[in-house]
């Protein structure tokens, strides 16, 4: 999957959460939520979740699997300037790649990193072990044999904080939502070109609600299944515990086809189509 990462075709994608801090649960993971709708509405099929913990072992393991199984893979966490942010380290010596400190980086680190409250006397002229911690936030994994625009990204012009692509389709974001969100839709642009949609349309998902439980409906949405697997269209059963309705879903690329089924699926579930979950409660 590796191969040419930069510039093939990008269908599947896998999420590596990084941080002890969310398995302990002191930090609640909001990232690969967000970056499963970011996924969806681009058509890429997100694939695989993991939260692992900040050891070397488990990140060197996780980034080589899910680089070889996957086109696009992302990692949250673990790039800031203390002991325990040892993503960078552990993704470098997991592709065998030295650690680079980023001059571009290192200037818009300078521009728009400000001393903050009890820092009035950092410069980053002068040696210091606050400066020591921040040049580990820039220094990165490189490979000095490919372009530097195939490895480093800034997608917005008032951010430091760069994408470090490793191995061609690993990408190494910030664990903050903030960041990681504003950082994601600043790529979107160099994406829409790799994806089968160019123009990033994504996937379909319809709705229904329906009165029925799960298991007056089961036999039905089986036969569905069956008939609609050829077209790419997925089912989908939810129940909605304490509410009076439960959710049928249609997930798939063909929205002409889906939308052929609307009046099949509303006869055999008993309900209507809805846009929203949970619109139609009592």
């Amino acid at each position: 999957m590796a191969q040419n990462g930069s510039r093939s075709m990008i269908h599947t994608a896998g999420c590596i959460i990084i941080g002890d801090e969310v398995l302990g649960g002191k930090t609640v993971d909001t990232n690969s939520a967000w970056f499963a709708k970011y996924c969806f509405s681009l058509g890429i099929n997100l694939k695989r979740v993991e939260v692992i913990a900040d050891d070397e072992s488990e990140i060197i393991e996780a980034a080589r699997r899910m680089s070889k199984n996957y086109d696009f893979v992302i990692t949250s966490g673990g790039i800031g300037p203390t002991h325990d942010d040892i993503t960078y380290q552990s993704i470098a010596r997991a592709f065998d790649l030295p650690l680079v400190l980023h001059k571009e980086a290192f200037e818009k680190m300078k521009k728009f990193s400000r001393p903050r409250p009890g820092q009035e006397k950092f410069d980053y002229e002068t040696d210091s072990p606050a400066l020591k911690a921040k040049l580990r936030m820039i220094e990165l994994p490189y490979d000095k044999k490919l372009p530097d625009e195939e490895q480093v990204i800034f997608p917005a012009d008032d951010l430091w904080v760069p994408i470090n692509v490793v191995n061609g389709n690993v990408h190494i974001f910030p664990g903050i939502p903030r960041l990681f969100e504003k950082m994601l839709e600043g790529l979107k642009p160099r994406l829409l070109p790799r994806l089968t949609d160019p123009e990033g349309k994504g996937i379909y998902r319809l709705l229904f609600s329906t009165p029925l439980p799960e298991s007056e409906v089961a036999g039905y949405l089986t036969e569905l299944s069956n008939k609609v697997e050829s077209k790419g269209v997925k089912v989908g059963s939810y129940p909605r515990w304490g509410k009076s309705r439960n959710v049928v879903t249609l997930v798939g690329r063909d929205q002409d086809f889906m939308e052929s089924l609307v009046v099949e699926v509303e006869s055999n579930v008993k309900g209507r189509r809805i846009q929203v979950e949970g619109e139609d409660d009592d």
